[in-house]
Formats: C-alpha cells, sequence, structure tokens
C-alpha cells in the first residue's frame, strides 16, 4: 500500500458488514473528503456446512449473512459507493474454524474474534485491498490508531463501552500500519444519529452479539454439531454428584446458567474441570475460592510495539468488559509470559486472551495457557 496522499486521491475500502458500524465508518471518511469504496466478507456459509455424520446442516431458514449482505449492499448504493463482494470461507475454515474446535476438544474456550481479526479482517481483507488499489483499509471498530512514522500504536475507543482494543491485541505494528477506524473518538450513540443523519436503514439495527461471522444461535447446539457430546458428572467441591452435564467441553469458567442444578442456597458456577474423570466441578455462591487465580501463564505472546521489560507492571484484561487488573510480568521465554496479579483475579479461563495495556494503549497480548493461585494449579 502506498504512502498517504491527498485524501481525494486515497483510497480507503471499508469492510462493510451490514451493521451500523462500518456504514458510520463509510460516513465518516466520505465526510473527510477520502476516496471510498466498500468490501463485504462472506466467511461462513451454514448450508454447506456438515454434521458429525457427513450430512449437510443448514442452520438458518434465512442465511443472516445474506440479509447482512443485503443491508451493505442498500447502504453502499445510498451513500453512492462501489461495492465489492469477496468470499473467505476456506480461508476462515481453514485458520480460524479449524482452531476454535481444536481447542474445544482440549477442553478450553477460544476466542474466535481475536483470531478472525488476526487471519481474516486484518490480513486477508488486507491482501485483498491492496490488490484493488487501496491505500488503506477502514474497519467499523471501536479503536484508534496513532501512525507515527515506522510505528503504529493501538488505543482504546474512546466509548468505554463499546472499546474493542481486546479483540484486536493479536494484530502487529504492520498489520495496522494502513488502516482507519473512523467512528473510534464516537460513542455509539453519535454513530446510530451519524446513519440516522443520512436516512440508513441500519441506523437502528441491533448490534450483533454472536460468534464472529458465525451469528447468533444455540451456542451448545451448534458446537454438538462437530464435537460429539461426552455426558458425565457434575460434581461439587467435595466431589459429590450433584448433575449431568453434556459434555465439559461445552462450559466454561465462572459459567452460572445453564447448569441444571436446582436447590436451596446460593447460585452455582462452574469453578474447575477433571477431564480425567469427566467431571464438571461446580461450587455454590458468586466468591467460590476456586474461582480466584495470582498467577497465569500466557502463551503466544504478540505485542505491537516495544517488547516487555522482566518486572513492568501495566494493566490487563483476562475476558472482554472486565475491568482492568493491575499485573507485573517475567518472561518464561520468547513466546511465553508469567503474568502476576497484585490482587487475586475471578475466573481466568484458559484458551481466552489476556491483553495488556499502559493507559489508553493496547500493548498486545497472547492465550491464557495455564492458570495459578499461589503455586497451586487450578483444574481448569
Amino acid at each position: 500500500m502506498s504512502a498517504i496522499k491527498d485524501k481525494k486521491d486515497t483510497l480507503v475500502i471499508v469492510g462493510l458488514s451490514g451493521g451500523v458500524d462500518s456504514a458510520s465508518s463509510c460516513i465518516k471518511l466520505i465526510e473527510e473528503g477520502y476516496h471510498v469504496e466498500a468490501m463485504y466478507m462472506r466467511n461462513w456459509d451454514s448450508a454447506l456446512n456438515n454434521d458429525l455424520r457427513g450430512n449437510p446442516t443448514v442452520m438458518d431458514e434465512v442465511c443472516p449473512q445474506e440479509k447482512d449482505y443485503q443491508d451493505a449492499k442498500s447502504v453502499a448504493e445510498k451513500l453512492g459507493i462501489k461495492l465489492h463482494r469477496v468470499d473467505f470461507i476456506q480461508e476462515y475454515w481453514d485458520s480460524v474454524f479449524e482452531y476454535f474446535l481444536a481447542e474445544y476438544r482440549k477442553n478450553r474456550t477460544p476466542n474466535p474474534d481475536i483470531l478472525c481479526n488476526k487471519e481474516i479482517k486484518f490480513k486477508a481483507f488486507l491482501n485483498k485491498a491492496a490488490s484493488l488499489g487501496a491505500d488503506y483499509i477502514a474497519m467499523g471498530h471501536y479503536a484508534r490508531v496513532i501512525h507515527d512514522g515506522d510505528k503504529h500504536y493501538l488505543l482504546r475507543g474512546r466509548d468505554a463501552n463499546k472499546d474493542q482494543t481486546y479483540f484486536l491485541s493479536q494484530l502487529s505494528s504492520k498489520q495496522i500500519a494502513n488502516v482507519l477506524f473512523p467512528i473510534g473518538e464516537m460513542e455509539k450513540k453519535e454513530v446510530r444519529a451519524l446513519a440516522a443523519k443520512y436516512e440508513l436503514s441500519v441506523a437502528t439495527k441491533k448490534d450483533s452479539t454472536g460468534v464472529c461471522f458465525i451469528g447468533e444461535r444455540n451456542f451448545k447446539e451448534f458446537l454438538m454439531n462437530y464435537i460429539p457430546a461426552n455426558p458425565g458428572d457434575i460434581v461439587n467441591t467435595k466431589g459429590e454428584v450433584v448433575g449431568r452435564h453434556d459434555g465439559v467441553m461445552y462450559y466454561t469458567i465462572g459459567q452460572r446458567h445453564g447448569l441444571g442444578i436446582g436447590g436451596p442456597g446460593e447460585a452455582w458456577f462452574v469453578c474447575g474441570k477433571d477431564a480425567s474423570k469427566n467431571h464438571l466441578i461446580v461450587g455454590q455462591g458468586s466468591e467460590t475460592e476456586l474461582l480466584f487465580a495470582n498467577r497465569v501463564i500466557v502463551r503466544g505472546i504478540n505485542i505491537i510495539n516495544e517488547k516487555f521489560t522482566n518486572g513492568q507492571e501495566m494493566t490487563a484484561k483476562f475476558r472482554y468488559r472486565q475491568a482492568d487488573v493491575k499485573v507485573w510480568v517475567k518472561w518464561i521465554d520468547e513466546d511465553t509470559l508469567e503474568v502476576h496479579t497484585f490482587e487475586p483475579s475471578k475466573a481466568i479461563t484458559p484458551g481466552q486472551a489476556c491483553v495488556f495495556y499502559d493507559g489508553d494503549y493496547c500493548l498486545g497480548g497472547g492465550t491464557i495457557d495455564e492458570v495459578y493461585m499461589d503455586d497451586v494449579k487450578r483444574r481448569y
């Protein structure tokens, strides 16, 4: 991609998803004077996926992605911009979904949105946009970027409730070198108001809350199409059987709903797994001791710019929307950090991301691998 030039001669290709955030991103860039085109990504095809017996499964009566495409097309027509449509179905399956399934088979809880950003939105999409002559790509993420020579910094979005840097933590400085986040300085209500000003039909469209490109559905039923059920006992912290589960891989640490355990007293929470016995371990009460940890092994570390030093203090998020946790870090090897929390933190889950921050700056992140309370390894 080429260096910045006059805005009217600078082609920015926006990832237009059919939602209000990407639509308003197009508007912001048009108002700023850029030459704007859009690209719709088709990364999932429910009708072509097979169940465990090799039979085609149709997950939806009306494919949500087709409706999203029609919404994206309507936005592009209303704004008078060219819309490209590309398929990354194979790339998504190979680079994101296979990993997603492999992690669940290990009884971990992966975050496919992070890998989707790394491998699809900011790799496959970026490469395709470059082949179309784009100088920049833009996405409707609530995040900001500072381009400073050969350094490129990722910052939290101004809307703290919508900030999405957690999902962008595996991007490299090179990947964000030619990226714009047009709505990063805006709050959600301003984004919707901007779309309404241009009379876009997506101005009031509900936000997507499902898995990246797979959409909203009964998640356990969806997983059962790919990972066979393996029922077993739910046991309390004393080892007493209190219920039955469909397969420990379907549950996540800290989960409260969907356990099917009744009775008196406080609510039950998933606080461990014993794969050797096929036991799901639960505790009663939100402050269950086994849910807390203060030392975490994080692998697959991605640093966006400057590498951390041993003993360096910063904050971290162990899950999306979690309040920042104060930590210090120590390198185990080039790819692995030992992360220490100053206070015990709740429901740190293997397979999820640990993302590091210095104020508004997102420094990078990695995948939670092992969880400890002092020297005692949690059975996660």
